[in-house]
């Protein structure tokens, strides 16, 4: 089980160093006036540091190497 969470975080990881954020659109309503509705798309970003990735990486390592010790 820990191996299985281990690599887990490593290509969690691994992904976030190389993808540093993600965009999306959202419809949102600018106008709601009775029958007339008017909405526009906006776009939002999610961003994150690329340090997470880097620690989450790491944690990947050390718990299938402790989880490999465990077994021997």
């Amino acid at each position: 089980m820990n191996k299985a969470i281990g690599l887990a975080l490593i290509v969690l990881g691994l992904m976030m160093l190389v993808w540093t954020g993600f965009t999306y659109t959202k419809k949102e309503k600018v106008i709601d006036a009775g029958p007339i509705q008017i909405s526009a798309d906006r776009q939002k970003t999610v961003t994150w540091p690329p340090y997470v990735g880097g620690f989450l990486l790491l944690g990947g390592i050390v718990i299938i190497i402790t989880s490999r010790k465990q077994n021997a």
